[in-house]
C-alpha cells in the first residue's frame, strides 16, 4: 500500500512574525525610543517643508501635579488631528506649552513656608519667584514625559512655557498695547474675592456649586417718608443670604413698577412686595388671618424716603439715613421685594449708589475680616464662615438684640460662587483694580478713568469697542460642533469688563508708572519699549529689581511716579501665546485649529480672542473645537472623595498607551464620555479584534512584495 502524499507545502497557509501577543506596556517605551533616536519628527518637518501648512495652537495645561485623564483625552485628540494632517501631506508640526505662572503654584510654595512656620511676605521677592519657577519646571517635566509616553509627537525639546523670559517679555508687551491705546483703567469696584487666597479671581477661575445658606428677614425702620408722611414709623423688610454685608449696607433698593403692601402684626406695620406677601408670612411664621391688611403702598410712595439702619446707635458710619432708591433690577422672584444695598459687595448695588453719590467704604479687609475699626464686628470674621452668619452667630445675635431681626433659618439651598483651585467660597468685595474695559472705544489717549460713567463719557463715535470687535470675530470662527458658538457669544455678549489685576507674587507684573498726583498711568512708547527689553534680558523679574529710574528715562521722574506691582491675571497670559507661539514661530501664520474641553469658552478661548481682538482687531484663530469631559463609568464627575477617579498612568502602565488612544478615538468627544474597568474592557476586546485582524492580513500576504 502506498503512503498518502503530503500535500501541506500545497497549501497557503498564514505566516506572520506579528505576534498575536501585543503586550504594549513593555514594547510601547522602545518604540518611542526608537522614534526618539531617529527624531522621527524632525524628519517629518524635513520632508514636509515648504508643503502646505497646518498649525493646531496647543492649549496650555497648568504645570502642576500629575496628568489626570482630562489631560489625557486632550492630548491624544490632539495628536490623531495633527498627525491625519500630516498623512494628508501638510506640515503640521505641533508646539506643547505650558503655563506656569499663578496662585496654584504659588499657593504649593507658601504650604511649604507655613509647614515651617515661616511667613512668605516676609521672604525677598525674588527668592519667592525663584522657588515658584523651580516648582513649576519641576511639574513641567513630569508632565512632559509622561505626554510622551502616551504617545504624542511633537517638540518636546522646545516647548513654550510662559515663565520664560521671551514670553513674560511677549506677555507684558501685549499688556503695554492696551495701556497705549486707553484699553486699560483702574478702578474700585465689586469683583470676585477669594478671602482664603486674598485675591481677586475672574469668572473663569470661578466655579458654583450648592451651599445651604442662613437666610433672614431684617426690619429698617422709616423715618422720614415725604411722598407720604404716614409711612414714618413702619419697617420696610428685605430678605438676605449673605447677613454679614449687613454691616456694610448704606441703603435699599425698591422696584418703580412693583406694588408694596403693609402688614400690621403685633402692632407693629411691615412692608413687603404685594405678591410676596404670604411668603414673607410663612417666614416669620404668622398666620395670613393674624396679620392685619392696611393696604397697597404704591412704590411712588417710597420715592424719596429714608430708612435707619438697624445698629444706628452705633454712631459715626451706622448713624447715616439709609435713602430707598429706585432699582429696576429689583423683581418679586423671591425675598421681599426690597433689596438692601452694600456698594462694596454688589455689583446692582455699586452702580445704583455710584448713581446716588454712596461710595463703597471698604469695611471688609482682603482675608474676609471686618476693618479693626469698623464700628460693628470690629476685626471679626471670617465672613464666609457659616458659622459667623448662623442664626445664633454674631451678626443675627446683635440683630436681634436690636429687634431688627424678623425671621432667620438656616436652610436655604441656593448655588454660590467658589474659588476653582482653592474650593473655598467666594465673595464679592469692592477693591482698586485693574480692567480691560469691553465697552470703551479704541483711541489713542483715554485718560484713566475711576469711575463707570467716566469711562461712557470718554468714549467717542468713531471707533469700535472691544465687545463689538469680539462677537464679530466669533461670526467669523468656525465653531466644532457649531452649537459651541452660540455658548461663547452670550459668554461675550453680557461678560462684565476683564478684571486683570491679581495681589499676588508669582507672575507678569502689570508693569506700569502711576502719577502720583493725577492718578494717570504713564503712555510713552519709549518708557514700555524699555520695560519689554527689561523683561527679555532678565525676565519679568527685573520688574521687582529695576532701577525704575533707568526705565521712565531722562523725560519722567521717579519722584512723580508709582511703579505698579500688582501681578497679571494667568488667563492674560495664556491669552497672548498667540503673539509668542504662533507669531513668533509660525510668521504671518494665525492657528487652523485650537481645541479644548468645553470649560474653555469662559476660559482660554475667550481669553486668547479678547487678547487678540483687543490688539490685532481679529480672533487668532480660524476654527475652534470643543469636546466634552472624561466622566467615570456611571456618568459622575470624578473626584478623589468619591473614589471614582481613572488615572490614566495606571492604565498605561497596566494595559498601554494604545487601548487608552483608541477609547479616546472610539468615543463621541463632542459630548462628556465615560471612561471605567467595563468599558476599558471592551475596548480592550476591540484592539486584541483589530490586532488579529492585521495578523491574518500579514500572514496572508507571506511570500508577496
Amino acid at each position: 500500500m502506498t503512503e498518502a502524499p503530503d500535500y501541506r507545502d500545497t497549501v497557503f497557509l498564514p505566516k506572520t512574525d506579528f505576534p498575536m501577543k501585543a503586550g504594549l506596556a513593555q514594547k510601547e517605551p522602545a518604540i518611542l525610543a526608537q522614534w526618539a533616536a531617529e527624531d522621527l519628527y524632525g524628519r517629518l518637518r524635513a520632508a514636509r517643508a515648504g508643503r502646505e501648512s497646518f498649525v493646531l495652537h496647543d492649549g496650555p495645561p497648568y504645570a502642576n501635579g500629575d496628568i489626570h485623564m482630562g489631560h489625557a483625552m486632550n492630548k491624544v485628540l490632539k495628536d490623531i488631528i495633527v498627525r491625519s494632517q500630516s498623512l494628508l501631506g501638510k506640515d503640521a508640526p505641533y508646539v506643547p506649552g505650558w503655563d506656569c505662572h499663578g496662585l496654584p503654584i504659588e499657593w504649593k510654595v507658601e504650604e511649604a513656608y507655613r509647614a515651617k512656620k515661616l511667613n512668605k511676605d516676609e521672604v525677598d521677592p525674588v527668592q519667592f519667584r525663584a522657588e515658584c519657577r523651580a516648582y513649576a519646571d519641576k511639574w513641567v517635566s513630569v508632565q512632559r514625559d509622561q505626554f510622551k509616553r502616551l504617545g504624542i509627537m511633537g517638540d518636546w525639546d522646545d516647548p513654550y512655557l510662559t515663565m520664560k523670559y521671551d514670553a513674560e517679555a511677549a506677555i507684558v508687551g501685549e499688556l503695554l498695547k492696551f495701556a497705549e491705546s486707553g484699553q486699560l483703567y483702574r478702578g474700585a469696584k465689586p469683583v470676585m474675592w477669594s478671602p482664603v487666597e486674598k485675591t481677586a479671581l475672574a469668572e473663569a477661575e470661578v466655579e458654583y456649586e450648592d451651599i445651604v445658606s442662613t437666610q433672614i428677614d431684617i426690619a429698617f425702620e422709616i423715618v422720614e417718608s415725604p411722598a407720604q408722611p404716614g409711612l414714618a414709623g413702619a419697617y420696610a423688610v428685605i430678605w438676605t443670604t449673605t447677613p454679614w454685608t449687613i454691616p456694610v449696607n448704606q441703603g435699599l433698593a425698591y422696584g418703580p413698577e412693583l406694588e408694596y403692601y403693609c402688614y400690621e402684626i403685633n402692632g407693629v406695620r411691615f412692608i413687603v412686595a404685594q405678591a410676596l406677601g404670604e411668603a414673607f408670612l410663612k417666614r416669620i411664621g404668622v398666620p395670613p388671618e393674624a396679620a392685619k391688611g392696611l393696604g397697597i403702598v404704591p412704590a411712588d410712595w417710597l420715592k424719596g424716603a429714608i430708612a435707619r439702619h438697624p445698629m444706628h446707635e452705633k454712631g459715626g458710619f451706622f448713624a447715616r439715613p439709609r435713602p430707598f432708591l429706585p432699582g429696576d433690577f429689583v423683581t418679586t422672584d423671591a425675598g421681599t421685594g426690597l433689596v438692601h444695598m452694600a456698594p462694596d459687595h454688589g455689583e446692582d448695588d455699586f452702580f445704583l449708589c455710584k448713581a446716588h453719590g454712596i461710595d463703597p467704604v471698604f469695611a471688609v479687609e482682603g482675608d474676609g475680616k471686618y476693618r479693626a475699626d469698623w464700628l460693628w464686628l470690629a476685626g471679626q470674621g471670617s465672613v464666609i464662615n457659616p458659622k459667623f452668619n448662623a442664626p445664633d452667630g454674631p451678626i443675627c445675635t446683635d440683630l436681634s438684640e436690636a429687634g431688627a431681626l424678623v425671621a432667620a433659618s438656616a436652610d436655604f439651598r441656593h448655588s454660590y460662587p467658589h474659588s476653582w483651585r482653592s474650593k473655598a467660597k467666594v465673595i464679592f468685595r469692592c477693591t482698586p483694580q485693574w480692567f480691560i474695559p469691553m465697552d470703551r472705544t479704541r483711541q489713542a489717549n483715554i485718560p484713566l478713568c475711576e469711575t463707570e460713567a467716566q469711562i461712557h463719557a470718554a468714549q467717542g463715535s468713531n471707533t469700535t469697542t472691544l465687545r463689538e470687535i469680539a462677537l464679530g470675530a466669533i461670526e467669523e470662527t468656525r465653531w466644532v460642533p457649531e452649537k459651541s458658538k452660540n455658548r461663547i457669544h452670550a459668554m461675550v455678549e453680557g461678560r462684565p469688563d476683564w478684571v486683570i489685576s491679581r495681589q499676588r507674587a508669582w507672575g507678569v507684573p502689570i508693569a506700569l508708572y502711576v502719577h502720583r498726583k493725577s492718578g494717570e498711568y504713564l503712555r510713552d512708547h519709549a518708557v514700555n519699549a524699555r520695560i519689554v527689553a527689561a523683561f527679555k534680558a532678565g525676565g519679568a523679574d527685573a520688574w521687582f529689581t529695576a532701577d525704575h529710574q533707568a526705565l521712565l528715562g531722562s523725560d519722567h521722574a521717579l519722584a512723580d511716579y508709582e511703579p505698579v506691582n500688582d501681578i497679571l491675571d494667568v488667563w492674560f497670559d495664556s491669552g497672548s501665546t498667540h503673539a509668542f507661539v504662533m507669531e513668533a514661530r509660525f510668521p504671518g501664520k494665525r492657528a487652523d485649529l485650537y481645541l479644548e474641553g468645553s470649560d474653555q469658552h469662559r476660559g482660554w478661548f475667550q481669553s486668547s480672542l479678547l487678547e487678540s481682538c483687543g490688539t490685532r482687531g481679529h480672533a487668532p484663530y480660524d476654527a475652534v473645537l470643543t469636546h466634552g469631559f472624561a466622566l467615570d463609568g456611571q456618568g459622575r464627575k470624578m473626584s478623589k472623595s468619591l473614589g471614582n477617579v481613572v488615572d490614566p498612568l495606571k492604565i498605561i502602565t497596566e494595559s498601554g498607551a494604545d487601548i487608552l488612544r483608541l477609547w479616546v478615538a472610539s468615543t463621541d468627544y463632542f459630548e462628556d464620555v465615560r471612561i471605567g474597568k467595563e468599558i476599558l474592557s471592551g475596548t480592550s476586546d476591540a484592539y486584541r479584534k483589530l490586532r488579529n485582524t492585521f495578523r491574518y492580513l500579514l500572514g496572508a500576504l507571506d511570500g508577496f512584495t
